[in-house]
């Protein structure tokens, strides 16, 4: 049902705009905006789907909370490294604090729209900002360096042997020179027609940049250069209008092992050879947060609501919790014998690795929690609301 209001009213206002002129490229860019809102439920269609009680095995609770800013439009994930928290908000705030005990190290702004979230590396804390400028403090919190890119930074940079690697929204993917600034390298691609605007970033491992990209493209790239390695086709669009045929990879790949891991929206889940780009297996199943690998099992949020653990070398299904239709989960985040998931009302839900069993949850505040939330150690995880909330939430 979710499904099809969406696209009815998002086909609607693409048949609009598709009169007016080239050169009103603004209401063009408004327009994917506000589909992509739409899609991604910050205007949720339907309602969520009510909590029911459950029997606790576990216990959850709040150690910290700490106030960031409010997020506005963009998405925004926290970033740990080194024993602290690292986390920013639209309105140019960028924040240290210590993992321990929430307690803040130092602030800092930026002076303009922070649009991407916190990377962390090579002694530099770096954000991305609406008009396309990286910003790179030291640990201390003093700017480094800031560099001006292609457009809007939407996601978080990455740090890899001396290279800032950032993702711009208009397809391009840049090499920084960790040091200075300066432009090393960069990559281009066209995209759809008709893409979804989204936080999707890029993983950096083993000397190559993975990414996903409208259409259901995952690509491999050499950090150092920025060279193709090759391409592969997690998902194939399907469907007659445009809106249909929106197969993105919304959401970070995973790298385990020899293969690296990638869902799309409205389209599948796959594994891919790291070599070769070949699919090793996928399977059809639908996502806008992603996925989390650990220990054999994937963990993935579907698109309308449930929770699978598949099995990481065929793709088969383990368990599937189906408690959370409509409540647009974060990705899973595997806690030893529990993974953890977030929800549009500031829950943080607790499920059994073995079963998918509800353990525990626990509110943050009324707040949606961003889709990414990111482990302080193996028994707490750190989350961040759409109203600028950080929380550390423990299990035992």
């Amino acid at each position: 049902m979710f499904l099809h209001q969406t696209k009815k009213v998002a086909f609607n206002l693409l048949a609009i705009v598709g009169l007016l002129s080239l050169s009103a490229c603004s209401v063009i860019g408004d327009l994917k905006t506000d589909i992509s809102d739409k899609m991604f439920g910050r205007e949720a269609a339907d309602a969520p789907e009510a909590l029911t009680e459950i029997k606790e095995t576990s216990v959850s609770k709040v150690l910290w909370q700490a106030k960031v800013g409010a997020a506005g439009d963009y998405e925004f994930s926290p970033a740990v490294e080194a024993g602290y928290a690292y986390a920013a908000s639209a309105n140019g705030e960028v924040v240290k604090i210590d993992a321990a005990n929430g307690k803040q190290e130092w602030r800092v702004n930026a002076g303009e729209k922070i649009s991407g979230g916190v990377g962390v590396g090579g002694s530099l804390v770096m954000v991305g900002t609406s008009k396309g400028l990286v910003y790179a403090y030291d640990t201390a919190g003093k700017l480094q360096w800031k560099s001006k890119l292609s457009s809007e930074i939407l996601s978080a940079p990455k740090y890899f042997d001396g290279v800032v690697i950032v993702r711009t929204g208009d397809s391009h993917i840049y090499g920084i020179n960790a040091n200075d600034g300066s432009r090393k390298w960069v990559y281009d691609r066209t995209s759809p027609a008709l893409t979804l605007r989204s936080s999707a970033g890029l993983v950096v491992d083993g000397g190559a940049v993975y990414a996903g990209f409208g259409g259901g493209k995952l690509i491999a790239i050499r950090a150092d250069n920025g060279k193709m390695l090759w391409e592969a086709s997690v998902a194939q669009p399907k469907g007659v209008t445009e809106i249909e045929r929106i197969a993105d990879i919304t959401s970070l790949p995973v790298v385990d092992g020899p293969l690296i891991y990638a869902v799309a929206y409205q389209g599948r889940i796959a594994a891919v050879d790291r070599v070769s780009g070949r699919v090793v297996w996928n399977r059809d199943i639908s996502s806008l947060s992603g996925l989390s690998v650990e220990d054999g099992r994937i963990f993935v949020s579907h698109s309308l609501g449930s929770v699978y653990a598949l099995d990481y070398t065929t793709g088969k299904t383990f368990w599937r919790q189906a408690a959370f239709k409509n409540r647009q989960l974060t990705v899973p985040v595997p806690m030893g014998n529990l993974t953890a998931v977030g929800d549009l009302e500031g829950y943080v839900h607790f499920l059994s690795r073995d079963d998918g069993a509800q353990a525990s949850r626990i509110k943050t505040n009324n707040s949606p929690i961003m889709p990414q939330m990111a482990l302080i150690n193996s028994t707490t995880v750190l989350a961040q609301t759409r109203d600028g909330g950080v929380y550390a939430v423990q299990v035992k």
